[in-house]
């Protein structure tokens, strides 16, 4: 819970790492929920081409870019930025939006291992040596049933793959599954096919990273950040049917959450 004595800062910094030139919203997206969240502080770190707009998003986002106009890649250069930036954070969210070369990823990995943060590690992240990678630092992986199968594993592996890795996982389907270090499964119902409209996975990534930083155990953080997104999914859904927006999910984030923790 917040200190009504607390200073700016003091609860919580979120870094965000996404984008490529396509995809600009999925880490706007993230940064978005982080925010409304209540954490104090969000960075974003995108392609340079994006930097407007991401400045544009909010008033309160601290925009770094990366990569070149011509060029949305992560470099050597980029990263040693990254980690300088992130020893001074609370927590990450590392993949929204990220572009899938081949050399993006390896250096998308290289970058999960020198985090020098907590992480919630989320889409172009999600990759077979990712967990290898991760060994040891209690990050929150967030695959939907997709991104899952990417990583080469199947569900019934992955309450083992928890507790060996020391990771909590966040999986992402009709009802959310959360398995923690331990390798406990918890089942988070409700929701509507809406929230398959693009971008609540991001949303759901940085949410729970912005839970995080603001004291709520992992397992918890990811319980209430998807009962979170599906409640305002379902208030949606009341409203006006199927056809509503992550922006709009968001939007209802504040709210819900004061609901669900008072």
């Amino acid at each position: 819970m917040r200190s009504p004595a607390s200073h700016k800062g003091e609860n919580g910094s979120v870094a965000i790492i996404g984008g490529s030139k396509f995809q600009h919203g999925a880490p706007l997206f993230s940064a978005l929920a982080a925010e409304a969240s209540g954490v104090d502080l969000v960075f974003l770190f995108v392609p340079s081409c994006h930097v407007e707009v991401a400045k544009n998003t909010s008033l309160n986002f601290q925009v770094h870019p990366f990569g070149s106009d011509s060029n949305d890649e992560i470099s050597s250069r980029d990263r040693a930025r990254m980690i300088e930036k992130l020893a001074t954070m609370d927590s990450v969210v590392i993949g929204p939006g990220l572009s899938r070369t081949s050399e993006n990823l390896a250096s998308i990995l290289v970058l999960l291992e020198e985090c020098p943060c907590p992480l919630v590690a989320d889409a172009s992240a999600l990759q077979e040596a990712t967990l290898a990678v991760l060994q040891g630092k209690h990050a929150v992986v967030t695959p939907h049933l997709g991104e899952l199968e990417r990583m080469g594993l199947a569900m019934e592996e992955v309450f083992a793959t928890a507790k060996k890795h020391s990771c909590t996982f966040l999986i992402k389907s009709k009802n959310d599954t959360i398995v923690d270090e331990k390798g406990v499964p918890k089942t988070v119902l409700g929701g509507n096919a809406g929230l398959t409209v693009g971008g609540t996975g991001d949303a759901l990534a940085g949410l729970t990273a912005g839970l995080l930083v603001q004291g709520h155990p992992q397992t918890d953080a990811c319980i209430l950040a998807s009962t979170t997104i599906k409640r305002a999914g379902d208030m949606l859904y009341e409203k006006q049917g199927y056809a509503y927006t992550t922006r709009e999910v968001i939007a209802l984030i504040p709210a819900i959450l004061r609901d669900l923790v008072s």
